[in-house]
């Protein structure tokens, strides 16, 4: 299983392996006030197109085919495959900071995730 949530929602036990999947650290949160197993900056979408995106809801559809050209490269699709690998024996909490809680890098990485568990 393979779930959201945002970085400012308060951790819970179900939510198994916790994964921050932003480049950048949440705005506003200490390092220890943050429960993670991993923090995987390099599964992100790069600067350049994390900055064009910008959140902009027009933008979302092109911003999603261009995401999963960068998850299909090195090394994001080596995490990836990790991540995959992991939900297979137990739950991921995929943990993002966007306010969007819909279109996010996270979503994307989730529906990455799930197509991989399909096979």
């Amino acid at each position: 299983m393979v779930r959201l949530k945002r970085a400012y929602a308060p951790a819970a036990h179900e939510d198994g392996y916790r994964v921050l999947v932003d480049r950048l650290w949440p705005r506003g949160l200490k390092k220890e006030a943050l429960p993670l197993d991993a923090w995987l900056r390099d599964i992100s979408p790069s600067p350049e197109l994390r900055k064009w995106f910008g959140h902009a809801p027009e933008r979302w559809e092109e911003f999603t085919r261009r995401y999963r050209a960068e998850l299909a490269r090195a090394p994001a699709k080596e995490l990836l495959e990790q991540l995959a690998a992991r939900a297979r024996r137990g739950t991921v909490t995929l943990v993002f900071s966007t306010k969007d809680e819909e279109r996010n890098s996270a979503a994307v990485v989730k529906e990455e995730i799930e197509k991989h568990l399909r096979r």
